[in-house]
Protein backbone atom coordinates (compact mmCIF):
# COMPACT_ATOMS: atom_id res chain seq x y z
CA UNK A 1 0.00 0.00 0.00
CA UNK A 2 0.83 3.24 -0.73
CA UNK A 3 2.15 5.65 2.13
CA UNK A 4 1.98 9.54 1.58
CA UNK A 5 3.50 11.67 4.64
CA UNK A 6 2.14 15.34 5.67
CA UNK A 7 5.09 16.48 4.47
CA UNK A 8 4.74 15.26 1.06
CA UNK A 9 1.39 16.38 0.62
CA UNK A 10 2.75 19.99 1.98
CA UNK A 11 5.07 19.73 -0.85
CA UNK A 12 2.58 18.56 -3.30
CA UNK A 13 0.72 21.79 -2.61
CA UNK A 14 3.42 23.84 -2.59
CA UNK A 15 4.85 22.67 -6.20
CA UNK A 16 1.29 22.71 -7.69
CA UNK A 17 0.20 26.25 -6.19
CA UNK A 18 3.60 27.71 -7.36
CA UNK A 19 3.50 25.78 -11.34
CA UNK A 20 0.36 26.50 -11.72
CA UNK A 21 0.55 30.33 -10.36
CA UNK A 22 3.61 30.31 -13.24
CA UNK A 23 1.31 28.56 -15.78
CA UNK A 24 -1.80 30.88 -14.93
CA UNK A 25 0.80 34.12 -15.50
CA UNK A 26 2.07 32.84 -18.66
CA UNK A 27 -1.46 31.82 -20.31
CA UNK A 28 -3.51 34.24 -19.11
CA UNK A 29 -1.09 37.46 -18.87
CA UNK A 30 -2.03 38.74 -15.62
CA UNK A 31 -0.77 38.29 -11.92
CA UNK A 32 -3.81 36.23 -10.92
CA UNK A 33 -3.78 33.99 -13.56
CA UNK A 34 -7.33 31.81 -13.11
CA UNK A 35 -7.46 32.64 -9.45
CA UNK A 36 -6.01 31.20 -6.13
CA UNK A 37 -7.79 27.83 -6.33
CA UNK A 38 -7.72 27.24 -10.19
CA UNK A 39 -3.86 27.61 -10.26
CA UNK A 40 -3.73 25.03 -7.24
CA UNK A 41 -5.55 22.46 -9.48
CA UNK A 42 -4.34 23.04 -12.42
CA UNK A 43 -0.73 22.99 -10.64
CA UNK A 44 -1.71 19.70 -9.32
CA UNK A 45 -2.95 18.23 -12.22
CA UNK A 46 0.28 19.78 -14.07
CA UNK A 47 2.77 18.25 -11.89
CA UNK A 48 1.15 14.86 -12.31
CA UNK A 49 0.98 15.35 -15.72
CA UNK A 50 4.54 16.57 -15.62
CA UNK A 51 5.95 13.73 -13.57
CA UNK A 52 4.46 10.88 -15.31
CA UNK A 53 5.93 12.76 -18.71
CA UNK A 54 9.15 13.46 -17.42
CA UNK A 55 9.45 10.00 -16.16
CA UNK A 56 8.53 8.36 -19.74
CA UNK A 57 10.53 10.25 -21.79
CA UNK A 58 13.72 9.44 -19.38
CA UNK A 59 13.84 13.57 -18.72
CA UNK A 60 16.56 13.96 -16.14
CA UNK A 61 17.30 17.96 -15.67
CA UNK A 62 19.99 17.58 -13.43
CA UNK A 63 19.09 20.15 -11.11
CA UNK A 64 19.64 18.74 -7.94
CA UNK A 65 17.03 19.04 -5.47
CA UNK A 66 16.38 20.51 -1.68
CA UNK A 67 13.69 19.18 0.23
CA UNK A 68 11.73 21.13 -3.08
CA UNK A 69 13.51 20.12 -6.30
CA UNK A 70 13.81 22.23 -8.74
CA UNK A 71 13.10 19.67 -11.60
CA UNK A 72 9.82 18.78 -9.73
CA UNK A 73 8.71 22.18 -10.32
CA UNK A 74 9.78 22.66 -13.84
CA UNK A 75 7.52 19.18 -14.42
CA UNK A 76 4.93 20.15 -12.69
CA UNK A 77 5.05 23.61 -14.95
CA UNK A 78 5.50 21.77 -18.16
CA UNK A 79 2.77 19.55 -17.14
CA UNK A 80 0.37 22.26 -15.98
CA UNK A 81 0.94 23.81 -19.77
CA UNK A 82 0.46 20.82 -21.41
CA UNK A 83 -3.02 20.47 -19.17
CA UNK A 84 -4.09 23.65 -20.07
CA UNK A 85 -3.39 23.39 -23.99
CA UNK A 86 -5.55 19.72 -23.42
CA UNK A 87 -8.23 21.84 -21.91
CA UNK A 88 -8.37 24.68 -24.51
CA UNK A 89 -8.40 21.98 -27.33
CA UNK A 90 -11.50 19.89 -25.95
CA UNK A 91 -13.24 23.19 -25.55
CA UNK A 92 -13.25 23.90 -29.14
Amino acid sequence: MLSISLSQWLTWLIVGALAGSLAGLVVKRSRQGFGHFTNLGIGLVGALLGGVLFRLLGLDLGLGSVSVSLEDLVAAFVGSLLFLLILRFMRK
